[in-house]
């Protein structure tokens, strides 16, 4: 299961790298859009907060990476369950479902892989 936890933390880090990228530089072309759902009004309207919103998610990502290559497990976990509750939080508060089956499952299903190591 220790093989298992270190392959999805490394998963759910680079899904954060991919978010950092689609809020950082993609939010007013037409791929992050589609992904967000937006309209170039409210892309352009937003897209401010989202670079910062995508630089969270960078750092997100480089505490998991620092935690992987380090072998700091308790960093890992500490951004799992950070990025959980982002999931979570993000999820509820915009009323997007898919928001938390594609952030805070993921990382979910880490941190159960380390519980059963």
């Amino acid at each position: 299961m220790k093989t298992t936890f270190l392959i999805l933390s490394a998963l759910v880090a680079f899904e954060h790298i991919y978010f950092l990228v689609l809020e950082m530089f993609y939010w007013t072309k037409p791929k992050g859009m589609k992904a967000f759902g937006l309209s170039k009004e409210q892309a352009e309207s937003s897209k401010v907060m989202a670079s910062n919103q995508g630089l969270y998610n960078g750092f997100l990502a480089a505490g998991l990476i620092w935690g992987l290559v380090s072998g700091k497990i308790d960093v890992v976990v500490f951004m799992l369950i950070c990025v959980s509750i982002a999931g979570i939080y993000g999820s509820y508060s915009t009323k997007m479902v898919k928001l938390f089956y594609i952030q805070a499952v993921p990382a979910l299903l880490a941190l159960g892989a380390w519980l059963l190591s």
